[in-house]
């Protein structure tokens, strides 16, 4: 007859430990999070910020400002960041809202595809993104979204999310202005409250 399994004691302070650094980290990161949105709603260019849900400081919504001499400019996109309970260990999530957004790397669900959104980890399928341009926990929330705008100004054609977007972009520059110019305008109107 099998003798039941004793509980190792060194085991047992090792996930005690590892439960503790979780709740640790998950305070650090809501502090952190906590003091990058006061400072963002007070001080940003090109951008604002803000809760979705006054409950929730894991979830933010941005309004993001087109670049100028884009043909983003005059734009105000809205996005999502979510920021997952590992933060700031683990990168957040940007999803433009705005219906329809329309970039060569943004998916067609408006998910945001850039470097420093990704977790810092070899990439077998994405070999030319190097690890000092993905996510590090010392990077700020501002730094993302001044990538992201700075992605709208230069995307990334070596790694597309939307293979439409970045063949348009290359082959029919006019037709891609004039897409955008149309989302611009929707964006405006949204602001509107239309």
């Amino acid at each position: 007859m099998a003798q039941p399994a004793v509980p190792d004691p060194q085991q047992k302070k090792k996930k005690a430990k590892n439960a503790k650094n979780a709740k640790d980290n998950a305070q650090y990161g809501k502090l952190l999070l906590a003091r990058q949105l006061k400072e963002l709603q007070k001080n940003s260019d090109g951008f604002s910020v803000g809760l979705v849900d006054d409950s929730n400081l894991y979830e933010w919504q941005c309004i993001v400002e087109g670049p100028n001499d884009t043909p983003y400019q005059g734009g105000y996109f809205q996005a999502t960041l979510s920021f997952p309970p590992e933060f700031p260990s683990k990168p957040p999530l940007m999803r433009f809202t705005t219906p329809g957004f329309w970039h060569p790397n943004v998916y067609k669900d408006g998910k945001v595809c850039i470097s420093i959104l990704h977790e810092a980890k070899e990439d077998q399928f994405n070999e030319q993104e190097s690890i000092d341009e993905k996510w590090r926990p010392i990077l700020s929330i501002e730094a993302v979204i001044v990538s992201v705008m700075s992605m709208l100004s230069e995307p990334n054609f070596e790694s597309p999310a939307n293979i439409d977007a970045s063949v348009m972009w290359k082959k029919d520059p006019e037709g891609y202005k004039k897409k955008v110019k149309k989302l611009v305008r929707k964006s405006q109107e949204i602001m509107m409250g239309g």
